[in-house]
């Protein structure tokens, strides 16, 4: 791994330790202040709930859901409970999942929103009765208590960056397209933003795309249209914002004979870091589940107990409905073949046996990856 990669590993590690730490002294450290309007502390014996948006993206069931889980009993010498449902992309039902969270007397919800906006209205029936509400990942609207997500910003700036290293002088002449998330994403927005600083003036962009729900099958049929509409041979490169859409966009890129063009993502997924590991996909973004996970359990521990969160959230981000939001933004990582080993498998996301099937095995072998 070079100098770079491993200042950032480095300071992502420190992070993550700042972050455990403040865990495990946050109790001790805030006592038993109160937020203002919050009910009487509670004990260890809480209610958390816990609502993901969708189960296409492989993080949620596989990262996100058991890293809360363990965290919150973690934190409630066991007492804790985390109850939980997933709103398969359907923004109508987790408003009814928000609901029933409310009926069941939840005493912190964490909520990954669908639909930023289309969530507000819950957020403030949640309020209302007395139910504080944590933003987990996108940044819901309505009157939310506390926001944990990684910078995302920062994410389309390295994906920007990792495709202009990727392309070199071919910036010059040829043309991109670009495969953005959902539009009812907020950090789809952000994403696009943060590329759009990089690549802007730098490399033409043939061709973009919002992706509806953030689908592959409809990346792959922008992808398509994309290709017939530009020339196979006119295109260079193409940011995708997350793996999945870059598995739609490569089988895109096969079907028309391209080959051997650099094609971002995000998310570190296992069928991504395997196209890398080929050379299929260049790069994804590495964003440290744990850590985020970890805060996302911390905060709703100390609002459901009513307690202040000033010694873990010390960044404040504003939303189009609310000012100021106790907020943890996490540090992400560029991941390409030269540091699979330093940041996935090292942090115990995936093993190497995982990774390097029979299918990949040769591949891994000539990365070096055993």
């Amino acid at each position: 791994m070079n100098t770079r990669m491993r200042r950032i590993a480095f300071a992502v590690a420190a992070g993550a330790m700042a972050v455990s730490l403040a865990a495990c002294g946050s109790a001790a450290e805030s006592g038993d202040k109160k937020e203002s309007g919050d009910s009487a502390a509670k004990g260890d014996d809480i209610k958390v709930g816990l609502l993901l948006p969708e189960n296409q993206t492989a993080r949620y069931e596989k990262f996100d859901k058991p890293l809360i889980e363990k965290k919150v009993k973690e934190l409630t010498n066991n007492k804790g409970e985390v109850v939980y449902a997933n709103a398969k992309q359907d923004a109508s039902l987790q408003n009814q999942q928000v609901d029933t969270m409310i009926t069941n007397k939840v005493d912190v919800l964490i909520v990954d929103a669908v639909d930023a906006k289309a969530i507000a209205g819950s957020v403030k029936k949640a309020k209302d009765a007395g139910i504080p509400v944590v933003a987990f990942d996108r940044l819901a609207e309505g009157p939310i208590d506390a926001y944990t997500s990684f910078d995302n910003v920062t994410v389309g700036k390295t994906q920007g960056e990792a495709l202009l290293e990727a392309l070199g002088d071919k910036a010059k002449d040829g043309q991109i397209v670009m495969m953005n998330g959902s539009s009812t994403d907020p950090n789809a927005a952000l994403f696009k933003e943060g590329a759009h600083s990089v690549l802007d003036g730098k490399v033409k962009v043939g061709r973009e795309y919002d992706t509806k729900e953030w689908k592959p099958e409809n990346a792959n049929a922008n992808m398509e249209g994309a290709i017939s509409a530009l020339g196979k041979d006119k295109i260079v490169g193409v940011y995708s914002a997350n793996d999945g859409m870059a598995g739609g966009i490569i089988t895109a890129l096969k079907a028309a004979g391209i080959a051997d063009i650099p094609v971002t993502g995000q998310d570190a997924e296992l069928a991504g870091v395997q196209r890398i590991v080929t050379g299929e996909q260049f790069m994804s973004v590495y964003k440290p589940f744990p850590q985020e996970a970890n805060v996302a359990a911390e905060l709703a521990v100390l609002l459901a107990q009513g307690k202040s969160l000033d010694s873990v959230a010390k960044d404040k981000v504003d939303s189009p409905t609310t000012k100021g939001v106790p907020s943890v933004l996490v540090p992400v990582i560029s991941l390409t073949q030269e540091n699979i080993n330093d940041t996935v498998i090292k942090d115990g996301i995936y093993t190497v046996q995982e990774i390097c099937t029979d299918k990949y095995k040769a591949a891994c072998d000539k990365i070096g990856l055993k």
